[in-house]
């Protein structure tokens, strides 16, 4: 099955949102966050949660603060809580809302999250043009790495996830970057 939002097949679906002020969807999940459990959620099934959020870098950290809230009720390593989830969500939202969106309010940004027994799936939609993912290709041992200020995020979303994916929305304006990380 296809993602309807970008081109990049996988299990989850999306349907069109209403555009919602971000600080009540985000609150809304995370009071639903506490009173469900996520391990007995995916026990069962697959956990999907989504949040529309404006361009606004102040919005990202409710959204990773929740995800990571899920992983660890799933049953996630300790390091994929405290490393690898929140610093790859945080450079996702982050290149959305400044690349992407270009800091726009009026443009948002779309997470939707897939949690089950196989891992975490993460799809960050944005409405800009989008970029070739092996373009922005960087390592440590480039010569001004440490001076540039594109591809760091890239380049750690890469090495704290199992799969970082990115397609271009063909129903809309957009970009979709997908995260995977596999239980370990």
């Amino acid at each position: 099955m296809r993602c309807s939002r970008c081109t990049l097949p996988g299990p989850t679906p999306s349907r069109p949102a209403e555009r919602v002020a971000a600080q009540r969807v985000v609150a809304r999940d995370m009071n639903r966050s506490r009173q469900t459990s996520a391990h007995a959620l995916i026990s069962a099934s697959a956990l999907t949660q989504r949040w529309v959020i404006a361009s606004d870098l102040a919005l990202i950290q409710p959204v990773v603060d929740t995800i990571v809230t899920l992983c660890r009720e799933a049953g996630f390593s300790s390091r994929h809580c405290q490393l690898n989830v929140p610093v790859a969500m945080t450079e996702a939202l982050a290149n959305a809302v400044l690349r992407g969106n270009f800091s726009d309010p009026s443009r948002s940004v779309t997470v939707q999250l897939r949690l089950d027994t196989a891992g975490l799936v993460v799809e960050v939609t944005d409405e800009g043009l989008g970029f070739d993912l092996s373009a922005v290709q960087q390592s440590p041992a480039e010569q001004d790495w440490f001076e540039r200020e594109d591809g760091r995020g890239v380049f750690l979303m890469q090495h704290l996830m199992d799969r970082v994916e990115s397609a271009p929305v063909p129903s809309a304006n957009g970009h979709c970057l997908r995260l995977t990380l596999h239980r370990a």
